[in-house]
């Protein structure tokens, strides 16, 4: 070895130890903050008449899972159909209808990101 060598060793974990530092693995705490935001954030935007289809959200999602699911024989048809004609529906001002998730998202989408830098340390 010469005067000006110099000897390293780098040790790189495995990828999925590197994740779960993060947060970062399937069903770690960054998959659970996402689930939960948008559940809570979806929430003013679920129509609502007897307030099932809005619950079914909360009872049917595994949060971590990375699937929020809502389960009424409904809640298809409401997804793609809903008119937004309820009080609090899209054609009264309000924001519950259709497509609850995509708008849900122009609204809320900057601030969950947020979220998820801090919870998995980025900067």
């Amino acid at each position: 070895m010469s005067k000006n060598s110099i000897n390293v060793t780098l040790r790189i974990a495995p990828g999925n130890e590197l994740l779960a530092r993060r947060g970062l693995q399937k069903g770690g705490r960054v998959q659970k903050y996402i689930d939960s935001e948008v559940l809570r954030c979806c929430d003013p935007y679920v129509p609502m008449q007897s307030g099932k289809l809005k619950e079914s959200g909360t009872t049917s999602t595994v949060v971590g899972s990375g699937m929020v699911h809502y389960n009424t024989p409904y809640a298809r048809k409401n997804y793609y159909d809903n008119k937004g004609m309820g009080k609090q529906g899209l054609n009264r001002g309000g924001k519950r209808g259709r497509l609850w998730f995509e708008r849900m998202k122009t609204d809320h989408l900057p601030g969950i990101l947020k979220g998820v830098k801090r919870i998995a340390g980025a900067k």
